[in-house]
């Protein structure tokens, strides 16, 4: 049977053919006019917008970074300036093949493994406009050696900057702080228009705390470049108007900070492991802040290698840590001034009854023996007397009669146990101990009693209690002003471009109440005894003005029942804190102090000296003797 064979539809396939057709050229009708209303919009209508668009292409915005604000003790004398540098920067938008450039410069000598690892993160960090610093700080020679080769590295070239400039060095170095590289993290929280084209910020210290006045506000100025990104005076016919508008440098920071006085602290400590801190108590002014050892603040401007951080992170001695405001140690005999007046206060002593100190101390139904310092012992003792010689077993008996509540309450007052509010980051609270923070820090029930024994230890600064030197400073500062006292202050005003100075007030820190003016005075008494015929009589001995001052001896670790503290301690590390407090003159104080010295041994005769000497400086200059 045959398969029917299918007629060609002419008609249908006329009418598929021209109904294709029709879409075909509705579609081809659609894009054409979209291109040509593309081009209206782009030619006619936004022509003024991409013309300028275009031209700023050749025409390039480059930052002016403002100068930063420097950085004057209490009588002017600069502490902190700038200096001109040269730097290397690259723009990526302008760099053809980056990592081949990268190579190249580390090829050239511009630049290191450590160095290339850093400068691949940084440009990651930026926009592509942004011109980047890759190398700071240039020497001659590597400034010559890349001039030569400058016209192979294209949006690569040479920038004069200003980088931080430390006169005195290391002095001072904890207070003022020091600038480095802006990193990554910092980036994200920054306004990159306020900080282009700066290459350092504020990482600690005052230079941290006070970033933003001492920033400015950046400048900029418009240059005609070629395709390559370099400068030129002109483009054909093309003659832009440029633009610039000049910096604003940052405002300086007056310091209370007194050179004189910060020198002799600082020479003072030596090499010695240890912190200065003195205050004027009528305002709370910083006159010293002193921490040793200490670091070149200006390495970090320059940039430090991963081997050279290391080398102060790891070191022993710790010259990173701030010991004024973050080291934390047993206060010793230091607290028993305070100690003094909380018994007046609670009306727990009579100050004239004559206490025998047989140079033990027994609690009762105890068979815990509490010992004098140095195995003394002071016969009878009242309360005057016990301040001056720093008798331990008077106080031991105080405390145990006061109660750990007691003392806690009336010594938080003096700033114990508490951040003292200075105005630079980094402070630690100490700790003032009481039964809540044992039940609270310890897990075990049998840990969480407090034991009497630690009260009687509380009485002469040792056990947990854990004090800074700037908590000191504040404590003797609070007994010199009778129970007033200021916060902690570094800066004093704000200097502009035009000389005028704007004044930062003092803010006042809570008053200690329920002393007598009575009172005040026999604590006084008790230390003006210690500098002249008590521990510290060998700094009071012909001093032209009268200390009222304490010595403290604090223990790194215990010594048994069966020892004698008499025994030697091979270990330095292992030796006690040495501890000086005082307030000068003692009529009329002008100046409060705190001094350690890490495993120095005996206050009286490690601590106070350093104390005297800078005592002496500073009362000198409030004399009016010019600074040197």
């Amino acid at each position: 049977m045959s398969q029917p064979v299918r007629i060609k539809d002419q008609w249908a396939e006329g009418r598929l053919f021209v109904s294709r057709s029709v879409i075909g050229m509705t579609l081809v009708f659609l894009l054409s006019a979209t291109l040509v209303a593309q081009l209206v919009w782009l030619q006619i209508i936004r022509h003024d917008y991409f013309l300028d668009q275009a031209q700023g292409n050749r025409v390039r915005r480059d930052p002016i970074p403002a100068s930063r604000g420097l950085i004057r003790d209490r009588h002017g004398t600069i502490m902190v300036d700038n200096q001109p540098t040269y730097q290397l920067e690259l723009i990526r938008e302008q760099t053809p093949n980056l990592e081949d450039t990268l190579t190249r410069l580390q090829a050239l000598g511009m630049l290191n493994t450590e160095q290339l690892d850093q400068a691949r993160r940084a440009i990651k960090a930026r926009r592509i406009f942004d011109s980047v610093p890759i190398r700071l700080n240039l020497s001659d020679e590597e400034i010559g050696r890349f001039a030569v080769h400058r016209h192979e590295f294209q949006g690569v070239d040479l920038r004069t900057r200003q980088t931080r400039h430390y006169p005195f060095g290391q002095l001072g170095v904890h207070a003022f702080g020091y600038v480095s590289a802006i990193n990554e993290e910092e980036l994200k929280k920054l306004d990159r228009a306020s900080y282009a084209g700066t290459t350092l910020m504020g990482k600690l210290g005052v230079e941290a705390a006070y970033e933003d006045p001492l920033h400015g506000r950046n400048g900029y100025s418009e240059i005609l470049v070629n395709a390559q990104g370099r400068s030129v005076e002109r483009q054909g016919a093309y003659h832009p108007v440029l633009k610039s508008e000049p910096p604003v440098a940052g405002r300086d920071l007056m310091l209370s900070i007194d050179l004189p006085a910060q020198r002799a602290a600082e020479e003072g400590l030596g090499d010695r492991r240890g912190a200065v801190v003195a205050l004027d108590p009528s305002n709370g002014d910083v006159l010293v802040l002193a921490s040793r050892p200490g670091f070149d603040p200006g390495a970090f401007g320059r940039g430090l290698t991963r081997a050279e951080y290391a080398t102060l992170t790891e070191n022993i001695d710790k010259p990173l840590l701030n010991r004024a405001l973050r080291g934390a140690y047993p206060s010793g005999s230091t607290i028993k001034p305070a100690m003094a007046l909380a018994g007046l206060h609670y009306g727990v002593l009579d100050p004239d009854k004559r206490e025998f100190c047989s140079g033990e101390f027994h609690l009762p139904r105890s068979a815990h023996m509490y010992r004098e310092g140095k195995g003394g012992k002071h016969g009878g003792v009242n309360l005057v007397d016990a301040i001056a010689v720093s008798c331990d077993v008077y106080f031991y008996s105080l405390a145990a009669t006061l109660g750990v509540d007691r003392i806690a309450n009336f010594l938080s007052p003096f700033g114990l146990g508490q951040l003292s509010g200075i105005d630079i980051s980094g402070e630690r609270p100490g700790l003032l101990p009481t039964p809540q923070w044992k039940k609270k820090i310890f897990k075990h029930p049998a840990d969480q009693v407090w034991f009497p024994g630690e009260t009687v230890n509380l009485g002469v600064g040792q056990g947990y209690l854990q004090v800074t030197p700037l908590q000191l400073a504040v404590m003797v500062s609070v007994i010199a002003n009778r129970g007033h006292s200021f916060q902690p202050r570094l800066l004093t005003g704000l200097l502009d471009a035009e000389g005028k100075v704007t004044p930062v007030e003092s803010v006042k820190r809570p008053d200690v109440d329920g002393v007598t003016s009575e009172q005040w005075d026999i604590v006084l008494q008790g230390m003006i005894g210690a500098t002249t015929r008590g521990t510290a009589a060998a700094i009071g001995r012909g001093s032209s003005y009268p200390i009222a001052g304490k010595t403290g001896t604090a223990q790194v670790f215990s010594i048994a029942q069966n020892q004698k503290v008499s025994a030697r301690i091979e270990n330095e590390r292992l030796r006690d804190h040495s501890w000086f407090i005082a307030f000068a003159p003692a009529d009329k104080p002008r100046i409060a102090i705190a001094v350690l010295v890490e495993n120095g041994g005996f206050g009286a005769s490690v601590a106070a000296p350093i104390a005297k000497r800078v005592m002496d400086a500073y009362l000198k200059m409030d004399t009016g003797v010019p600074p040197t």
